[in-house]
């Protein structure tokens, strides 16, 4: 398992819930295809499991 993740934003969280969409603010994505780099720990892994059907993600 590796120690850090990237995590994109392939889908506009513009129709999406309004927890949904402050989930991804809190993950660093404010704008369409911008990748960050976050540390693979539970809480970054509950986030990303809540967004799954907007973000994309790889192993860093």
């Amino acid at each position: 398992m590796a120690d850090k993740v990237k995590v994109t934003l392939v889908k506009s969280p513009i129709g999406a819930i309004p927890k949904h969409r402050a989930t991804v603010k809190a993950l660093g994505l404010n704008k369409m295809h911008k990748t960050v780099e976050l540390p693979n720990n539970a809480a970054t892994q509950g986030m990303v499991k809540q967004v799954r059907h907007l973000v994309k993600v790889e192993e860093a």
